[in-house]
Formats: C-alpha cells, structure tokens, sequence
C-alpha cells in the first residue's frame, strides 16, 4: 500500500525521515516501558482537521465560534475516562505529564510549599522534586527513597518522613520502580497530615484500567497519567479527581471552587492556551479502544511478559533491581557486570543490536543520571505488536550476549540478525509494512 503520497510530493525530505522511523520501529524490538504503538485509528485522529481547530475553554464555554462539533468530541472523551478509570471528574486538555502535574501543582500549592516526591534516582519523575525541574526549583520538596536493602518502598518511613515533614502535597507514582504501588498506605499517610495524595500513573495507566494493577481512584485526591505509554493512546495526558476537596478549609478557605474547579482553572487559564482538539479526538478513540474487554488481555500480557523477561534474564546471570517486576518495566542493574556508569554506551550498543532500551540510574547510584549504572525495559510495545513469553526468552538472549561482552561491536551485529528475524513475524502496521 503506497502511503504519504501527498507528503512525498509536497516535502520529500520529511517524507523519508518517516518512512525510516517506520522502518526502524518495524525492525527493532522497543523495550523502552514509555513507550508504544498506537492503532491505526489513533494515528488518524492526530491527523485530523481537528488540528485546524483553536478552542480555548471548556465544552459549552468556549471563547471562540465554531466549536459546536469541538465540543462533542471533548465530551466523548470526558465520558470514556470517566467510564475507563471509574473517576468523579476528568480534565482531557493537559498537553502532556508534565504539564499536568505542573497544573496540580499550579492548583493546590503556593510557591515554596512543601511535597513529599519519589525520588529521581530511586525511580521517581522529574516533576516528583528534582532539583533541575520546575517541581524542584519552585516548591520545597523533600524525597522518599526505596530501602537500599532490598530496593521496595518502605512505607513505614514513608509515614514517618510525612509526620515530621508536615507536607502539603504527597506524590506516589513511578518511571523506574518495578513494583506494585499501595495507593491506599499513601493516602493513609496524606489524610494523616492533612496533605493532598498526587497519584501519577502515567506508566502504569494501561495496567490499571486492565485490572493488571491497582487503582489509585478510590484512594488518591488526584491523579494524573500520560495517555500514551501502556494506555496506548496518542502523547498527551489527563488530570482525574475527586470532586469535592476535603482540605478545603484548611488549604483555600478564601476560595469558593471544589478541587475539581481548581485543577480545571488552573489548566486554563492558568497554564494553557487552546487546548490540541486533534490530541482530545486521538484520546477519546484510544479511550474507547481500552474498554474493549480485549484491553484487559493486553494489559494482563504486559505484565506476563515483563515477568517472563525478568526471569530469563536472572537466569542468564543478569541481575535486576529488586530481583524481578510485578508491573510492566524491568531495571538492570550493571554494577555486577563491572559496568558502573556504563549505561549510556551499553544502550548504544543495544540499539546497533535492535534492541532499544534506555539508560537509567538504580537506586542509591553510585555515577550520576548522565552516567548512570541501569537498563531500563519495558513490554507495553512489543506486547501490541502481539509477542508473547516464548518471544521473551528470544530478547533476554539477546540483551545478555550484548551486557555480557560490555558491548562488542561484532555481537551486537550478530544479535540484530535475531532480533530481524523475530520482527519479521510481527508486522508493527498490517498492509502499511515495509519489510519484505
């Protein structure tokens, strides 16, 4: 099937950086957990004329004409996440993560207030408190790390870090833990203190609305999540919440608006613009796909996988934090290899074997998140592309030859033969393939 046809006309350069990511996508095994593949549907709508579209606002109150159709779509997204997540409240407009949970931040905090945040190194986001982030440079934030021993959350210091900390907001969430997060002890621990519970589920969002993860919905005050990663849907993201604030009186007694009044103004106006109505289509199609009982398979594979990943390469001597996953990401430590702040050449090495993966800090590391000492996998994508545990050990394979020789050159040629011929069954977009 010719595709782009218009594109190769009008611009024939563009045309063929993409007609060579596709090709790269196809015959490569994509392991990084944040990210994907979405549906053919997905990639339609963010191509769409909805793109053509400024619609600054919210559904029924908007500050610009035309937007009658605008707002259909935005509601058809509203009220799938609604379904999907069993939530009281939605806001679809956020660009991305970060600028979502900047907008929570935004909402519930003054600048310099205290949070509590995962820390970085230990598996946390950049917006959970690092000091190089707006989270970290605009807002007090004392960090939580995983216990050295055995690299899990404790969340008896958690609670203890809470009580004599006094924070306003507390921050669970993960992109580099493999375990399952208790959302519930979190929100024990805010309701303790009087503090807000900020749940960012942005990487285990899939996991959640397919029953392959808890839900952080019951418990958290609000949570965020990307809608790409395992949810599957395009780059963007969403704020959930709870509809009355329970900390009202104590954090805005001079303000009339309910939580879910404040996160909504503080996306816009407080931060944005006119939300990207093409991005809110490719969202609420992406929503519709994920209640679909298939989801629920998928998601439940992701996590099969994950853990037949981590398996495999314990048994190939490879050892892994906290020795294995409960949810979708696996993080190689390199340190036993003799490969501390090595990670950035071992990832290089990976990609000439079509393997890609990134480089990532272990906890308590010893180099710096430049030089970092860890692999970090993912199964979200290669799970859509419908690759099970017996194509797992295939991968695992490959990865320890490549760790195991410290990169070599030669094996990483030798690995990307395998690796091309396990692709191969496992075409990314049916009929839109270029492989031959």
């Amino acid at each position: 099937m010719k595709i782009m046809n218009d594109l190769s006309n009008s611009d024939p350069e563009v045309a063929d950086t993409l007609l060579r990511e596709l090709k790269r996508q196809e015959e490569g095994i994509e392991l990084i957990p944040s990210e994907n593949y979405t549906s053919r549907a997905v990639l339609q709508s963010i191509g769409s004329v909805f793109t053509n579209k400024y619609s600054e606002g919210y559904p029924k109150k908007r500050y610009y004409g035309g937007n009658e159709i605008v707002d259909e779509v935005e509601i058809i997204a509203i009220d799938r996440a609604k379904e999907l997540f069993g939530c009281e409240h939605v806001n679809v407009q956020p660009y991305s993560g970060s600028p979502a949970n900047q907008a929570v931040f935004f909402a519930l905090l003054n600048l310099k207030d205290k949070f509590i945040g995962f820390s970085l190194t230990s598996g946390g986001h950049l917006t959970h408190g690092s000091h190089v982030n707006f989270s970290g440079k605009n807002y007090a934030c004392v960090s939580y790390d995983v216990n050295k021993e055995t690299e899990i959350l404790d969340m008896e210091n958690i609670r203890k870090l809470a009580l004599e900390e006094k924070p306003k907001m507390i921050i669970s969430g993960l992109t580099a833990y493999p375990r399952e997060i208790d959302f519930k002890a979190f929100q024990e621990i805010a309701e303790e203190v009087n503090a807000y519970h900020l749940a960012d589920i942005s990487h285990i969002a899939g996991l959640v609305v397919g029953d392959a993860h808890s839900s952080p919905v019951p418990h958290a005050d609000v949570i965020t999540t990307t809608t790409h990663k395992s949810l599957r849907g395009p780059r963007g993201a969403i704020i959930m919440c709870k509809i009355e604030d329970r900390l009202h009186d104590l954090h805005h007694p001079n303000s009339k608006k309910n939580l879910s009044q404040l996160i909504d103004s503080a996306v816009f106006p407080g931060l944005q613009g006119g939300p990207h109505d093409h991005t809110t289509a490719a969202k609420a199609v992406a929503f519709g796909e994920a209640l679909k009982p298939e989801f629920k398979d998928y998601a439940k594979q992701i996590v099969k996988n994950a853990k037949s990943l981590a398996d495999d390469l314990m048994s190939l001597d490879i050892k892994l934090v906290t020795n294995g996953t409960d949810n979708h990401l696996v993080l190689i430590d390199l340190r036993p290899e003799g490969l501390t702040g090595k990670g950035g050449p071992i990832q290089n090495a990976l990609d000439d074997a079509g393997i890609t993966v990134n480089k990532n800090t272990v906890p308590y590391e010893p180099s710096s998140p430049f030089h970092p000492s860890g692999l970090r996998l993912g199964t979200p994508a290669i799970t859509t592309r419908g690759m099970k545990e017996s194509e797992m050990t295939v991968i695992a394979e490959g990865l320890a030859k490549v760790i195991k020789s410290k990169g070599d050159p030669e094996l990483s040629v030798t690995v990307k033969e395998s690796i091309l011929e396990l692709t191969k069954q496992f075409p990314l977009y049916p009929g839109l393939s270029i492989l031959k």
